[in-house]
C-alpha cells in the first residue's frame, strides 16, 4: 500500500494548476514571511491585515529582510542591492479590505493568531467571496485543518501550509493534507512551495503534523528534566547541542518559540486526547513563567533573561 492510498485521490474541478495570485491574511512575523518569500519567487502578493499599524510592521519586517539578503547577495554592489529589493516589494501589496484582497486569489493563506473559532469565522467569510477555484490553506502548527475546513464548502481544496519561523531562512514547509483534500489541490500546494524554493513534505492531517509532534513532546521531557533538579537548563541546552548535534537547546528553543505558545499547543492536544496523556501532562515550571508573563524573547524574559523585549540573551 503506497503512502497516498489513504488519502483522497479524486480531482478538483475548480485547483489551479498554475497559482500566480496569493493573498495572505495576517502581517505579523510568520504572515509576512510567507508574503516575502512568495514576492521573492515571482508570485503576486497581497498582504491583509484589519490592522494598519500592523500591515505597516508587516512591511517593514520584509523591507529589513530583504536589506539583509540583498548585502549578502550583492556586498558591493547598491544598485543591485536596491534593484532586488524595489522588485520584490513591487510584487508585494497591502490591504485591510478582505473582500477585494480575495477576489482574484488563486491561493488564500491564513496565518492569524491560533484560535479555531477565529481561523473559522474568517474562513466562512472568505469562502462567500472567493472565486471558486481559489484553494484555502492555514499556516497552523496545532490545530486541526479538517476542523478549520469546516466553516467552508470547499474541504478539496483546503490543506494546510505550515511555515516554519523564519520563513525566509527556514527551508521546510509541511503540506497537510485532509482525507477530503483532493489530489489536484495537493498537487498545487506542492507546486507552489517547490516555486518557493522550499522543501516541501507530505503530512497527514494529525496533531502537530510531523515537526511539533516529536518536538513538543521532547521539550515538555525536558522541562522535567529540570522541574525533577536533574539538571539546569543551561546545561541541558549544552547537553543537546554538543551531544546531539542541535543547533538550539530545548529551552532556548522554548524562549524562541514563545512559552505561552508552548503552553497553547499542550493544553489543546491534551483537551483533544488523541496524544498520549503522559506526553502533554502540565509541567508546574511552564505553568508558572507563563502565568508571571515571562514567555521568553518575546517577553524579555523566559527560561534565559534577553537584553530587552525581543533581545538577545
Amino acid at each position: 500500500m503506497t503512502m497516498t492510498s489513504s488519502f483522497s485521490t479524486s480531482s478538483s474541478a475548480y485547483a489551479p494548476t498554475n497559482v500566480k495570485n496569493i493573498t495572505v491574511f495576517g502581517s505579523g512575523l510568520m504572515g509576512a514571511g510567507i508574503v516575502q518569500v512568495a514576492a521573492q519567487n515571482a508570485f503576486n502578493v497581497t498582504m491583509v491585515d484589519l490592522n494598519p499599524e500592523a500591515l505597516k510592521k508587516g512591511q517593514d519586517i520584509i523591507t529589513s529582510s530583504l536589506k539583509r539578503i540583498a548585502k549578502k547577495q550583492f556586498p558591493e554592489d547598491a544598485d543591485k542591492q536596491k534593484e532586488f529589493i524595489d522588485k520584490t516589494m513591487s510584487k508585494i501589496k497591502i490591504s485591510t479590505d478582505s473582500e477585494a484582497a480575495s477576489k482574484d486569489a488563486d491561493l488564500i493563506v491564513e496565518a492569524i493568531v491560533e484560535n479555531l473559532k477565529t481561523k473559522q469565522q474568517l474562513f466562512a467569510m472568505l469562502d462567500k467571496v472567493a472565486p471558486e477555484h481559489t484553494l484555502f490553506c492555514s499556516n497552523t502548527s496545532s490545530l486541526p485543518i479538517e476542523e478549520i475546513a469546516k466553516a467552508t464548502k470547499r474541504a478539496d481544496r483546503f490543506g494546510g501550509l505550515h511555515f516554519f519561523n523564519p520563513v525566509p531562512q527556514m527551508k521546510l514547509v509541511e503540506v497537510i493534507r485532509t482525507n477530503e483534500t483532493s489530489q489536484d489541490s495537493f498537487d498545487s500546494l506542492m507546486d507552489v512551495c517547490t516555486r518557493m524554493k522550499k522543501t516541501p513534505v507530505s503530512c497527514k492531517d494529525t496533531p502537530g503534523f510531523i515537526v511539533n509532534r516529536l518536538l513538543v513532546p521532547y521539550m515538555m521531557e525536558s522541562l522535567r528534566i529540570v522541574e525533577r533538579g536533574e539538571a539546569t537548563p543551561q546545561d541541558v541546552d549544552t547537553a543537546m547541542k554538543l551531544g546531539a548535534g542541535f543547533p538550539m537547546g530545548p529551552f532556548e528553543l522554548a524562549d524562541f518559540v514563545g512559552l505561552d505558545t508552548m503552553k497553547f499547543i499542550v493544553d489543546g492536544w491534551r483537551k483533544d486526547g488523541k496524544i498520549d496523556a503522559n506526553l502533554v501532562a502540565p509541567v508546574k515550571l511552564l505553568e508558572e513563567l507563563v502565568a508571571q508573563g515571562n514567555l521568553g524573547r518575546k517577553s524579555g524574559q523566559g527560561f534565559y533573561p534577553y537584553n530587552g523585549v525581543a533581545g538577545k540573551k
